[in-house]
């Protein structure tokens, strides 16, 4: 077990830096701005409930208290406003520590596993399950990222590990650990609150056979409630900022994430994130891992209602993200690790554990292979290659717009422009230099889904007039152009004054084709001749 952690860490390790200086994932910037305003302004009200993420703004606000006391120590710079502007200049000063916080979560969430494994079927299942989730691609790309999946699902863990023991023993401390475990886990990300039904049925269970057994039912879910109250009284306290942020993350459609209905969505979870980083093999193995489950009692308890609830309720949304599946990849590791040990059942008992090694292995070395693959796509970005490019090919005189958090080419003293809903699109060194906060950025987004030029009011659109546009998101609304009119309709009524001069072509962790185009400015003759034909005057995107 001490390799299979040594191996979670080494995978988790690589390539932890990505993109850095610029920040890739369009969520992590949420999570760093809003931690650090809590501590600039001394105040314990996050201000955003969309995940809640409560625990991991606290958690993260202590890694940034960490940081900027030892800078201070070494003399890196003076008072709060030094430490601010050093991470404006460079945010990797903080963002590497807490992408090392998310990967030792990963890490942890292996372990757990292990655990949860070993109760329910023995030390080979509960190695084998650890295995399978420490190579597995997508939990190990989530444990480089900084948001609340793998908090969350380290937290699921435990409460499923109390419930295991709620069906063994029924003892009520393991009734208030579940539930702990369970409201810290709601705290940190809406659906986790769902693993309550695994402490749930399981106190029933015990019910069943012992009437004194039913008052210790509903203990789980209100310690549940409870724990989530005392760490984020906020959530009452300030309700309309739930409600707003609730709303906000509750879409109908994404460009790229749209869903398919709930049989469709159902679908696409098993053929997507689960088939695509544990293997058809693995799918094999986990509907073997099932069946041979609904013979186990305590497992049936527990791992079976859990990942049929949240399941369910994730492809009752109206967006897919594989991102959400990762609560349940835990569940499916031990689960495709029943399979393999059910599977051998017919092997002779000479064989059997040489079979259960080698197998074992081959599946672990090909998730493996994928978890690397997708590791060099996600270290090969387009969207570097393009900052690289512009760094040769644009005078630093010349102002660019972007749709990214492109630090790299800040660090040149650049001037760039970043479009931001109602504001236009801001002089990105003016509006870091004013000292900005989440809660004004989430102000200017308006509730708009995505910052990015299909969002910004036509009104405003000669606040993004710059010399050079590097545009990482219009392919997306290309292809899904029946659906975005609209935001299409944005991007070529800003292009009409410039020429297409590069496109730099990649791929994103998921495999999914990533394009990011780069415009130059038309002299003005040319573009008010190109003004003149352009198609979208008529009304058609």
């Amino acid at each position: 077990m001490a390799a299979v952690l040594l191996l979670a860490a080494g995978l988790r390790l690589r390539h932890i830096d990505f993109g850095l200086p610029s920040l890739n994932d369009p969520d992590e910037p949420v999570f760093i701005m809003t931690a650090l305003d809590m501590l600039r302004e001394g105040r314990l009200n996050p201000g955003w409930f969309g995940h809640p993420a409560t625990l991991l703004f606290y958690l993260l606000a202590l890694v940034i208290a960490g940081v900027a006391a030892a800078g201070l120590t070494f003399g890196q710079w003076t008072g709060t406003d030094g430490f601010v502007a050093a991470v404006f200049a460079d945010p990797a000063r903080i963002v590497l520590p807490m992408r090392l916080l998310m990967a030792a979560f990963g890490v942890a969430s292996v372990w757990m596993t292990w655990r949860l494994g070993r109760r329910l079927g023995g030390a080979a299942v509960g190695i084998a399950a650890a295995l399978f989730l420490a190579v597995n691609a997508l939990h190990v790309e989530l444990s480089q990222v900084i948001r609340t999946d793998m908090l969350a699902t380290l937290l699921m863990g435990w409460a499923m590990l109390r419930a295991l023991v709620i069906a063994e023993t029924g003892r009520a401390r393991n009734h208030v650990v579940a539930g702990i475990a369970a409201g810290l886990a709601c705290a940190t990300k809406w659906p986790a609150m769902l693993v309550l039904v695994a402490p749930v049925v399981a106190g029933i269970s015990q019910a069943l056979a012992d009437r004194r057994a039913w008052r210790l039912v509903p203990v789980a879910p209100l310690i549940a409630v409870a724990t989530l109250l005392a760490v984020s009284p906020y959530i009452l306290l300030d309700w309309p900022a739930v409600i707003r942020d609730l709303g906000g993350e509750a879409r109908p459609i994404h460009p790229g994430a749209t869903g398919f209905g709930l049989a469709g969505n159902l679908l696409w979870y098993v053929r997507q994130p689960i088939a695509g980083t544990f293997g058809i093999a693995g799918i094999v193995l986990l509907g073997i891992g099932t069946v041979a489950t609904t013979r186990r009692r305590n497992a049936a308890l527990v791992l079976l209602p859990t990942l049929t609830l949240v399941w369910v309720a994730l492809s009752a949304q109206s967006l897919v993200w594989a991102r959400w599946i990762v609560l349940l990849l835990p569940i499916a590791a031990v689960l495709i690790a029943i399979g393999l040990i059910n599977l051998l059942r017919f092997a002779s008992a000479r064989t059997r554990p040489v079979a259960l090694v080698a197998i074992t292995a081959l599946l672990a070395i090909s998730m493996a292979h994928t978890t690397v693959d997708r590791q060099k796509v996600r270290a090969d970005d387009p969207r570097q290659r393009a900052s690289a490019w512009i760094q040769q090919h644009v005078p630093k005189a010349q102002t660019i717009l972007v749709e990214h958090a492109a630090f790299d080419l800040l660090a040149e003293q650049r001037r760039l422009l970043f479009p931001l809903g109602t504001a236009g699109c801001v002089d990105v060194g003016r509006f870091l230099a004013g000292g900005p906060s989440h809660r004004k950025v989430n102000s200017l987004r308006s509730g708009r889904a995505v910052v990015d030029l299909a969002h910004v009011e036509p009104r405003l659109s000669a606040t993004c007039r710059a010399d050079v546009l590097m545009l990482s998101n219009y392919r997306r609304y290309l292809q899904e152009r029946v659906r975005f009119p609209a935001e299409v309709a944005n991007y070529r009524r800003l292009l009409v004054g410039y020429r297409p001069v590069k496109t730099i072509a990649g791929m994103r962790p998921d495999l999914e084709r990533l394009e990011v185009d780069i415009y130059r400015r038309l002299p003005p003759r040319e573009a008010l001749s190109k003004a003149r034909q352009a198609p979208w005057k008529s009304g058609s995107p």
